[in-house]
């Protein structure tokens, strides 16, 4: 027997139609998928329906309120709001996203190894986890973007550095159930590596958590960023972010410039609501708690 015919015959059958089913099911999780859908479509195609210069200031267009020409008005360097909402968008989605794929990525095979692994391995790896864990996470990642020029590699690879203990937990809780299943003792009794049985095995039965773990990765990443962007330690010009534009905005508070504050911030709790809501309707979908 082939070890391709093996692994045919001891994983077992994951059903992701079911699970489709079971999400169509779920109203709230719809609405979030949709809304978070239309975020992203005003993000990187709205640019091409509302075409602006977000690199050169304008500083006799500076504050201007809404009106013909600029919905949303211009902030104080005279860029166009609404402009800016979209760059600054496609920047914290896509930091977002790449600093949850780095941390699940990293967590998923740590905590595949630790699970499998157990014993002294085990308890020395999460103990490792647990003394991370214990360091203040924004303390650290102001001090490295600080440390390094801020742009959204630079980012999303500091905030996924430190988001992956998590991760990690998450799925060594997984494989520490699915290690006793019949379809990995036989694996083992058939002599598979245990690299080849996590990758195999471990990791695939193990995707509804790490799907729903990503999504609710993608969230904090977006609210670590607007955080870094507020404290003055995000993106620098010509690039935007939704923090950033917020800290700006904040700045004339007083003179009354609520377009420079509430869409920004109207932006930033819908897309981490919408993240929320498909969240917590993939991971009743999956039919597994990730937290």
């Amino acid at each position: 027997m082939t070890s391709h015919a093996v692994d045919a015959e001891i994983t077992p059958a994951r059903n992701p139609v079911s699970a489709l089913r079971r999400l169509r099911r779920h109203p709230l999780g719809l609405a979030g998928g949709l809304l978070l859908v239309l975020i992203a479509g005003f993000c990187f195609l709205g640019p091409l329906l509302h075409p602006t210069n977000q690199t050169d200031v304008d500083l006799l267009n500076a504050a201007l309120p809404p009106g013909p020409g600029h919905p949303l008005g211009t902030d104080t360097n005279g860029f166009d709001v609404l402009g800016r909402l979209m760059a600054g968008g496609q920047v914290s989605l896509q930091i977002g996203l790449l600093a949850a794929l780095f941390a699940t990525t990293i967590g998923t095979l740590y905590g595949a190894v630790a699970g499998l692994a157990g014993g002294v391995v085990d308890g020395f790896l999460m103990r490792l986890v647990d003394v991370m864990l214990s360091i203040p996470f924004l303390f650290f990642v102001l001090i490295l973007s600080a440390r390094f020029h801020a742009n959204t590699l630079s980012l999303s690879l500091v905030i996924g550095g430190f988001s992956w203990l998590l991760s990690a937990r998450l799925v060594r809780g997984e494989v520490l159930t699915l290690r006793v299943r019949e379809f990995v003792l036989a694996a083992r009794v058939m002599g598979a590596s245990r690299r080849r049985i996590i990758l195999t095995h471990l990791i695939p039965n193990a995707l509804g958590v790490i799907i729903v773990n990503i999504t609710f990765q993608v969230a904090d990443a977006i609210l670590v960023v607007a955080a870094l962007g507020f404290l003055g330690f995000g993106t620098t010009y010509p690039t935007a972010d939704w923090g950033s534009q917020l800290a700006s905005g904040v700045t004339y508070i007083s003179a009354d410039y609520w377009w420079l504050i509430y869409p920004v911030g109207g932006c930033i709790v819908l897309t981490v609501l919408a993240l929320n809501l498909l969240a917590d309707a993939l991971r009743d979908a999956v039919g597994r708690r990730a937290d």
